[in-house]
């Protein structure tokens, strides 16, 4: 592509360039392959969109920087603001007071499936300094690839809405562990032995800036929807162009002063959805352009996964799939051991497991951890890239087959119609548990609203 633009330079002037005919190609055929796999096979449409990704990351069609920087990192960041909002949205303060032992089984799995990896890990001896990193890039899942998924199959139900719930929860530790890990092993550039007590203290002030803006911008961003919500119409298209504005100011203005902008849009729903507690409709348009969004984030994910530098070496590969393997038998565990023991929030132990089976997906959030570390500790990044980024393809391609199979096993995906009705579309959020609780987590009558 790059030789024909220079051959035919002296007589092509198109306004915005070839490469914008790439990536519009590009877009182009991923829709109409992951239609085409839904429509044919009955497959979710992300599929499609993460190998047409992948293949063109392999073949160089188009070029995407290692670390993310400009406006790749920015779209990927937008995507999964958009995807961490209204999946904050659908996570209720009161339904986990309500309901706290499906915090307390998040938790418990989050650190058994870190502890697990950090076993793995030192059992094929690699260097300790990759330990805590690498583990927790393994504790991460995907809420933008569940949603998606189950946008894709209509699915709704307890095992659903347990997976997304927990999925928003992991990311939340994980954003917030994450991005303070980064900018403290960052003063660990060329020593894999650790870093020294005054490489410590001085990240303690760009911890503390990440931790500072995240939460200044999500709360600005969750009471400025507010009162929009409050003199505005929810289902009017003003209000949609208004709030993915506001979204996409708080992701640039988060990831220009030091803080994390999907943390920000995830706690920026999570305190939306406390001040209002009404299941939220939002208009056509912003289903529309959320949806085009999602599209273009999952192809540069797997894109840029593809294209970094890491090498196709038969040990790397055999760490990955031990690693994939650990990481799906951890949380199965974990899961499993909290319902017996009677902190499964009222889901039976069949849900459990089923629930445990649709968390294997990895996607941008684990994307954007692994950039931060390369970002701030080139030499360690390198390393950590070499191994989390095909996990990473691995998981986004195959953790999506394992989810839909799981959905479909507890006939919670729908199936009928390849589209998704216009109320229930990405970026228009469905009732949640809360709204439509199982009766182990159902709320008084008065305080549920229909849409």
């Amino acid at each position: 592509m790059f030789d024909l633009m220079f051959h035919w330079s002296e007589w092509i002037k198109p306004s915005a360039g070839l490469p914008v005919v790439q990536w519009a190609l590009l877009l182009a055929v991923a829709a109409a392959t992951g239609h085409g796999l839904q429509r044919r096979w009955g497959l979710p449409q992300v599929l499609g969109y993460s190998l047409i990704g992948a293949l063109a990351g392999y073949s160089g069609y188009t070029t995407a920087t290692w670390p993310l920087d400009g406006m790749a990192q920015f779209l990927i960041e937008l995507g999964l603001s958009i995807v961490l909002f209204e999946a904050g949205g659908r996570l209720s303060l009161r339904w986990l007071r309500m309901n706290p032992m499906l915090l307390v089984q998040s938790i418990v799995e989050s650190l058994v499936t870190y502890v697990a990896a950090l076993w793995m890990l030192r059992l094929f001896q690699i260097e300790a300094a990759l330990h805590h990193p690498l583990a927790l890039l393994i504790t991460t899942t995907s809420p933008a690839l569940l949603m998606r998924v189950t946008h894709d199959l209509r699915a709704s139900g307890p095992v659903t809405d347990r997976a997304i719930t927990l999925a928003t929860l992991n990311t939340f530790y994980v954003l917030a562990v994450g991005g303070v890990m980064a900018r403290l092993v960052g003063p660990m550039e060329g020593r894999l032995d650790g870093p020294g007590m005054g490489s410590w203290w001085g990240a303690i002030p760009a911890v503390l800036l990440l931790v500072f803006t995240s939460v200044l911008v999500g709360a600005v961003l969750a009471l400025a929807l507010r009162k929009a919500l409050a003199w505005m119409s929810p289902s009017s298209e003003n209000t949609a162009v208004l709030q993915l504005a506001l979204i996409a100011a708080g992701t640039a203005l988060a990831a220009h002063f030091g803080g994390s902008a999907p943390l920000a849009a995830l706690l920026a729903g999570v305190l939306l959805k406390a001040w209002n507690p009404r299941p939220w409709i939002w208009p056509r348009q912003f289903g529309t352009a959320a949806s085009a969004l999602s599209i273009l984030t999952f192809v540069l994910v797997t894109m840029t996964a593809a294209q970094a530098p890491w090498q196709w070496q038969w040990q790397i590969w055999v760490l990955v799939l031990a690693l994939a393997l650990t990481r799906g038998v951890a949380r199965i565990g974990a899961l499993s051991a909290t319902t017996l023991l009677g902190m499964g929030s009222g889901a039976s132990l069949r849900q459990t497991l089923w629930t445990a089976n649709t968390l294997w997906p990895m996607s941008a959030v684990a994307l954007l951890l692994i950039s931060q570390f390369a970002e701030f500790t080139p030499t360690l990044g390198a390393a950590i890239a070499s191994i989390a980024l095909p996990l990473l393809l691995l998981l986004e391609l195959f953790g999506a087959l394992l989810m839909t199979w799981s959905l479909k096993q507890t006939q919670e995906a729908s199936e009928t119609g390849n589209e998704r009705s216009a109320s229930g579309r990405l970026g228009t959020p469905a009732r949640t548990a809360e709204d439509r609780a199982t009766p182990s987590t159902q709320e008084p009558e008065d305080n549920r609203h229909g849409t």
